[in-house]
């Protein structure tokens, strides 16, 4: 049974889905006004790597993550820039799609933006304000998040104390606007800037940034759901304030497990990562720079989504190395079905099993990705002792390869085989080249050489023997 740690709970608690089958999930997406740094890639590969683990097990997961796509930040952004408040968004969205896909993140079952539900948005705040829960303000309307019951439940801290702090944030026109420090906005009147705004009863404005995820999640996924997720600085205010407001709307419970994954930190400090303290790394410039983004997506998908990742040059090395382990054991195995003879061999079929069971108990576990990848470790040894046994059978060649396939593909890495040639892979295909030649087998020799051509690799047939270099 599986087991997440549920961030309004502080525990482990089993998984059931509301629906026995099929999992409805709702993520928090980015603000478009930039390319995304890798802390918000951190998290689209955890809710990826958890959302291909359920995949995996059986169920349909009904994946949800939105674009906030008007936002002051944005406007800022745009007017920096000469162009609109949309133009920006369609030009990040764009790079967001590119770069996610480089890192196999899969899209998202529906993908809404904010600016496709305001007339939905309107509603949902005037039914806000029809019972009481929330107020006009000098074109704002805010939420009276005190009448909440157990306002803060997410957060686990101290209302007195958050109260205190909201009140330090505020300049005296806001606090002069709001009934209390608490209270955040639902709707912001327009600031006279004239970047972008909707007509609404409280006059011209666009939505606040909480109630953007309420009405996309609601919509697309009904009343109560089974999990939302994202980064853990999002627990408060963002997703506490949506809970406050979804469930007066709708009367029900909102969400049942709250997952949130860790940060990334930089420096010796382990100071996080984020674009508002200039220490980001972006992943559009990052994949300029580095060969394989598979490095990247197994660097993070391989830490447990709860804690933080120490972001480095060194640890990106690291994992380099790591996932080159996992290929050239995949491969060693793989160059063994040109020999392999009929069959199988069920005591390595045995072996291979339980290794798979002890991933599965892993990533039961919480999504205990580390113990998960112990298990593939092991796997890949497996298939290296098998490779180096005088004779191997062809159905367990292809049981324990695509076993370690379907695994690495919960962590997003595909296509093991796919990648640069070893030295001696290819040595190794030159001398089954120059046997079929002297068997005069044609056929056979021109597969080979097209097979080394489409891989980078020329050969020159000399009389001291065939030579080879990389194109």
């Amino acid at each position: 049974m599986i087991k997440m740690f549920n961030t309004m709970t502080l525990a482990k608690e089993p998984f059931h889905p509301i629906h026995d089958d099929t999992i409805n999930m709702y993520v928090c997406g980015p603000t478009v006004y930039n390319y995304i740094h890798i802390g918000n890639a951190r998290s689209a590969i955890a809710f990826d790597t958890i959302r291909r683990y359920f995949e995996y097990r059986g169920y349909t997961v009904n994946y949800v993550s939105n674009f906030t796509d008007v936002d002051d930040k944005m406007i800022k952004a745009a007017a920096e820039q000469g162009i609109t408040v949309p133009e920006l968004a369609d030009k990040y969205i764009a790079a967001f799609n590119e770069d996610t896909a480089a890192l196999n993140i899969k899209p998202a079952t529906v993908r809404p933006r904010a600016t496709e539900h305001i007339a939905e948005i309107i509603d949902f705040v005037a039914d806000l304000i029809d019972k009481g829960y929330a107020y006009e303000s000098a074109g704002d309307v805010y939420y009276r998040a005190k009448k909440f019951h157990n306002y803060g439940a997410l957060a686990h801290q101290d209302l007195a104390e958050m109260t205190s702090n909201a009140a330090g944030r505020l300049n005296d026109e806001e606090l002069e606007r709001k009934e209390d420090p608490m209270d955040f906005a639902v709707w912001k009147g327009e600031n006279g800037d004239g970047a972008i705004a909707w007509e609404s009863p409280w006059g011209k404005g666009r939505p606040g940034w909480h109630i953007e995820c309420s009405v996309m999640s609601t919509k697309y996924l009904g009343n109560h759901f089974d999990i939302h997720g994202g980064g853990i600085d999002l627990a408060f205010p963002h997703h506490t304030n949506e809970i406050a407001q979804s469930e007066v709307h709708t009367g029900e419970k909102f969400v049942n497990e709250w997952l949130h994954n860790g940060f990334v930190t930089v420096g010796d400090e382990n100071e996080k990562m984020s674009k508002s303290l200039g220490n980001f790394v972006t992943v559009h410039d990052l994949l300029q720079q580095i060969d394989d983004p598979m490095v990247l997506r197994f660097f993070m998908a391989t830490t447990q989504y709860r804690r933080s990742i120490a972001y480095s040059e060194s640890n990106m090395t690291q994992a380099a190395h790591n996932l080159d382990r996992i290929r050239t054991g995949y491969r060693n195995l793989a160059f063994r079905l040109t020999d392999a003879v009929a069959g199988d061999e069920s005591l390595i079929d045995d072996k291979a099993s339980k290794l798979v069971a002890q991933f599965n108990t892993a990533m039961d576990d919480d999504f205990n990705a580390p113990n998960a990848l112990t298990a593939i470790y092991e796997l890949v040894d497996l298939a290296n002792q098998y490779a180096a046994t005088e004779v191997v059978y062809q159905d367990t060649v292809n049981f324990i390869l695509d076993k370690i396939a379907v695994l690495m593909s919960i962590f997003g890495v595909e296509g093991l085989s796919d990648d640069e040639l070893l030295d001696d892979d290819i040595e190794a295909l030159i001398q089954e080249r120059n046997d079929a030649r002297a068997n005069k087998n044609f056929a056979r020799s021109d597969e080979i050489r097209d097979l080394l051509a489409e891989q980078g690799i020329i050969l020159e047939d000399t009389p001291q023997g065939t030579r080879w270099h990389r194109k």
